[in-house]
């Protein structure tokens, strides 16, 4: 269990990248004060973890009214996620990931981002979606395992709450090169997870 659990972490940790969308989130509140960004920084992440944490709820609810197997939805999210993997090894903005040139050209003209685009689509968009529905389908029938998941999606939340707090001390201490390293580094890894939930989907699905 706890492998899985190390997984699930680093999965949704790479999904959302707390260190990839703080300058994302610093160019959104350019111009604002110190209060507006931390307020601006809070709320977004509160949005962001309710909408993770109601998904993770109804999850195994929707698939099943979908008549979509965990099988299916395990290929189809790595499937996903490996397209966001070569995304951030290219360090290209992916909308599973991130923001498109037009939603942050709209968010940049709104006062207040913690909605749109902070919380949807920066932190809990369609990438880190997929990836709590690909959490629900490994916590199947296993009440430890989905609380445990409840905790990790806590704890990248907090992290990603902490990296927009600091988001002026990562910028001067990384810059744009040294954040596109850490995506790449990212990208690779989350590739090869990705890669191992379609083999799962498939050893599920066919030959069981």
């Amino acid at each position: 269990m706890l492998e899985t659990l190390v997984n699930m972490f680093i999965v949704l940790f790479v999904v959302i990248d707390p260190i990839g969308v703080a300058p994302m989130f610093g160019a959104l509140t350019r111009g604002g004060g110190q209060l507006h960004r931390r307020r601006m920084a809070i709320k977004g992440t509160v949005i962001a973890t309710a909408i993770l944490l109601v998904f993770a709820g109804i999850g195994e609810w929707l698939l099943r009214t979908l008549g979509i197997s965990f099988p299916a939805f395990k290929i189809a999210g790595g499937l996903l996620l490996f397209l966001i993997a070569i995304d951030m090894v290219f360090a290209r903005q992916s909308g599973g990931r991130t923001a498109t040139e037009r939603e942050e050209e709209e968010g940049k003209a709104k006062e207040d981002v913690s909605v749109f685009p902070l919380a949807f689509p920066l932190i809990a968009g369609p990438g880190a979606l997929a990836t709590i529905l690909i959490m629900v389908s490994e916590a199947h029938g296993k009440i430890l395992l989905y609380l445990g998941m409840v905790v990790i999606v806590l704890v990248v939340m907090a992290i990603t709450l902490g990296c927009l707090l600091l988001t002026s001390r990562l910028m001067k201490l990384l810059g744009e090169t040294g954040a596109n390293v850490v995506g790449r580094l990212f990208g690779v890894i989350l590739a090869a997870l990705a890669v191992q939930f379609v083999v799962d989907g498939i050893r599920a699905g066919f030959f069981h």
